[in-house]
């Protein structure tokens, strides 16, 4: 098993506190847990396959994407340090996973078993984790069904200014729902 550095401990038991979890629960978890570091492409979770782990980002970007029979591409989210990157509704329904979860490029992450989820030590993590799971899908409804192409790529980079340095062109028009011709034109024009 590969360590983790104070400062990865440090991040990891950081977010586990913040959901709600105490300190002899945190470091109970340490012997479940497994760092693990990624080259760009591994896939942590192929599509249609059980979900068994979550993935907390200490470095790099985690996606979730669809890959459709003839090729095509539908990413679902991305995910960036500090994060705990996994599928709810696998998670909850205990189905096969319909996206497959990758790494964007390199990345240092901690695999935390889905299961410990379930023990009553967990539970104000479980709770805290669906309602911010519940209020980012609602904003992430809003942002799709509430603004233009040009007020959700305006939004994007004011609320996640890392997802503009990080990701390019074609995967910020397909999370903004536009094409990539239509992104390039959109930045032109606000450019000028």
């Amino acid at each position: 098993m590969v360590c983790m550095t104070q400062e990865e401990m440090a991040a990891l038991s950081h977010f586990l506190t913040e959901l709600g979890l105490d300190s002899k629960t945190i470091e109970a978890s340490y012997s479940h847990i497994k760092p693990l570091s990624l080259n760009s492409a591994d896939v942590l979770l192929a599509q249609n396959s059980q979900q068994e782990y979550g993935y907390f980002i200490l470095s790099g970007i985690l996606r979730a994407c669809h890959y459709g029979e003839q090729g095509s591409e539908r990413c679902k989210e991305f995910y960036f340090p500090d994060e705990l990157c996994f599928l709810y509704t696998s998670w909850l329904t205990r189905s096969p996973s319909q996206y497959q979860i990758e790494a964007l490029d390199k990345a240092r992450v901690v695999q935390i078993p889905l299961s410990l989820l379930s023990l009553p030590q967990w539970i104000p993590a479980q709770i805290n984790l669906l309602k911010q799971q519940l209020l980012f899908k609602e904003q992430k409804e809003a942002f799709l069904l509430l603004k233009t192409p040009e007020q959700r790529y305006l939004h994007l980079l004011e609320a996640w200014p890392l997802w503009g340095e990080k990701l390019n062109n074609i995967q910020l028009a397909s999370y903004i729902g536009i094409s990539p011709v239509s992104l390039s034109r959109l930045k032109a024009r606000l450019s000028h």
